[in-house]
């Protein structure tokens, strides 16, 4: 007979041998005995944790003659050909293969009818999100009022996948990873049936390697069933998972917390001769760190879930402070999410060793002490703001400065007025732009949404040109983060553009600096403006002329009582 896996070989055939799901288990053998049984299931939970050896199981319970509380028997003819997959009535299909609406319809087909053999027909759906949304379609309808006898169980390690109305016509029962004791119990279990010696820390390393999944577990175990000659040691595990000896975590955490960089490269570059991969190095030193943790605050829980303590995992343990734990974890497990982006893996683990080695706990307390100071500036001027925000939505803008400024300089918000735009502004500026500007500045604050207008509500325009114009602000910090907000640049220039018919840039400037501002452009440009005011008189008095000899031409052609003059400037 060929050889079969001991996946295979040693799967659970009672619902009491299914491990890790007791909760699961009890309802479903207390519904058979309540005969409360529904016409659809739904199993969810990660690969390898027993969801479709517990359909199978409740299938043959369902159709056993001979149950004995809730478990069935295994013996009759029934449930041995359920075991077998020989009979038809309990049907399996992978929906990754058969995942289309006619497979679907089919099956919607031959649901009509009864059983031939069974008492109920079992239709068991395997990795049911695969299914197109059609096959989905088409199988709701038969989940919603299914033929008498018929009862499907839908399985999956992606229940977000399946579509709602699905979900909401089953009865839902979460698989969870299985417990490393748990595992470590079962493989012990097996290996006696096998007649195979063990260290039990060789079981403890399959374990942890198979992350919850019972037939990881399984599978990892055949292959080192397979590589041992007589017993299975923990070096064996190692080999066949790849993963760290203790010996070299203990040797190269060592060297970290002793600060030696060239023992720690050396060990380094021997765990990579050994042919281990940088993924699963990293894994495993962010293990032990979480294990070296643990024993500080909860020493039998990784006793248990670890197996036998060395004296240089107790000694580190016992020295490093946790601090330094959550600095090497957060370390490692950055260098974890970027090394996925790297070719270059041995350098950068390289890298890492040194920044593990060279790590001080005091820099980083100044470090933090200072992003500390940091984040506290900025949540008292987050709370300034929401509070000015608050009195502008209420429209009390009469709250006095003290209430907007601290009393430690480091906390204060210096803005800096940009000069040189202010004064470009200047020189194009015209009181006929400021004007129209002043006229729908109340019209403007209203168009605009709680936010922007609960910030251009603490301004008003000083200065216009028919491409810029400049707004005053009573804060520095309102100031600042009017101008460092673009979007709401943004839309004040396209609500402006709506009302005067241009979209002028806003330049933000303080209302204590405006006056020294536009005092100094004056003086900067007194020149300029003097000749611009000499030609603005000429102009006028050139104007004056004309216009008096046209009042002088109406009162030859029309008569001194029938012309009046109406000055309009």
């Amino acid at each position: 007979m060929s050889y079969q896996a001991l996946y295979r070989t040693f799967r659970s055939q009672r619902f009491d041998e299914i491990v890790g799901q007791r909760a699961v288990s009890v309802t479903l053998k207390q519904a058979i005995l309540q005969e409360k049984v529904s016409h659809a299931y739904l199993f969810t939970g990660p690969r390898g944790t027993g969801k479709t050896s517990t359909a199978r199981i409740f299938a043959k319970a369902l159709n056993c003659h001979h149950l004995q509380n809730g478990e069935p028997c295994n013996q009759c003819e029934m449930c041995t050909a359920i075991t077998e997959g020989r009979i038809e009535d309990v049907l399996e299909i992978d929906a990754a293969s058969n995942n289309g609406v006619d497979e679907i319809r089919n099956l919607r087909d031959t649901v009509r009818y009864p059983p031939v053999l069974a008492d109920y027909k079992v239709y068991i759906i395997d990795e049911v999100h695969m299914l197109s949304t059609s096959a989905f379609n088409a199988l709701l309808k038969t989940l919603e009022e299914p033929p008498a006898k018929v009862i499907f169980i839908l399985a999956t390690t992606q229940v977000h996948k399946v579509l709602p109305t699905i979900v909401s016509r089953t009865q839902r029962f979460d698989f969870k990873r299985i417990g490393i004791e748990d595992i470590v119990q079962h493989l012990e279990d097996i290996l006696a049936k096998l007649n195979i010696k063990f260290e039990k820390e060789a079981l403890f390393i399959i374990a942890r390697v198979a992350e919850g999944s019972m037939r990881d577990a399984l599978s990892i175990l055949d292959q080192a069933v397979s590589f041992i000659e007589d017993t299975l040691t923990s070096e064996a595990a190692m080999m066949i998972t790849g993963s760290l000896t203790k010996d070299m975590m203990d040797k190269y955490m060592l060297a970290v917390y002793e600060k030696n960089v060239e023992v720690a490269l050396k060990i380094l570059s021997k765990i990579f001769s050994q042919g281990k991969e940088a993924r699963r190095f990293l894994e495993d030193m962010i293990l032990y760190n979480r294990d070296l943790l643990m024993h500080k605050h909860a020493a039998q829980f990784v006793l248990e879930a670890r197996g036998v303590l060395t004296d240089t995992f107790k000694k580190l343990a016992t020295e490093l402070s946790s601090k330094d734990i959550y600095a090497y974890i957060k370390l490692l497990n950055e260098a974890q999410q970027e090394i996925r982006l790297s070719n270059l893996t041995s350098t950068y683990l390289e890298i890492v060793t040194v920044k593990l080695a060279t790590f001080s706990q005091d820099s980083s307390s100044v470090q933090l002490e200072k992003d500390n100071k940091d984040f506290d500036s900025l949540r008292e001027e987050l709370s300034q703001l929401r509070s000015i925000v608050e009195n502008l939505q209420k429209g009390q803008t009469d709250f006095s400065k003290e209430r907007l400024t601290t009393s430690s300089s480091t906390d204060k918000a210096d803005y800096k007025n940009p000069t040189e735009q202010i004064h470009q502004v200047l020189l194009s500026a015209t009181k006929a732009h400021l004007t129209a500007l002043k006229e729908v500045w109340p019209d403007f604050l209203a168009s605009l949404d709680a936010r922007c207008k609960a910030m251009m509500k603490a301004s008003k325009p000083v200065a216009a040109s028919d491409t810029q114009m400049v707004v005053a602000y009573d804060y520095d910090i309102l100031a600042m983060t009017a101008n460092q907000d673009e979007a709401l640049k943004q839309i004040v220039g396209e609500s402006l553009d709506k009302m005067i018919g241009f979209a002028p840039n806003l330049i933000i400037v303080t209302s204590s600096e405006w006056p020294k501002l536009r005092r100094t452009f004056i003086e900067k440009n007194r020149e300029k403006l003097q000749l611009d005011k000499t030609d603005v008189t000429q102009k006028t008095a050139s104007e004056d002329h004309k216009n008096a000899d046209i009042v002088e031409k109406a009162i030859d052609l029309f008569g001194k009582d029938m012309v009046k003059v109406i000055r309009t400037c």
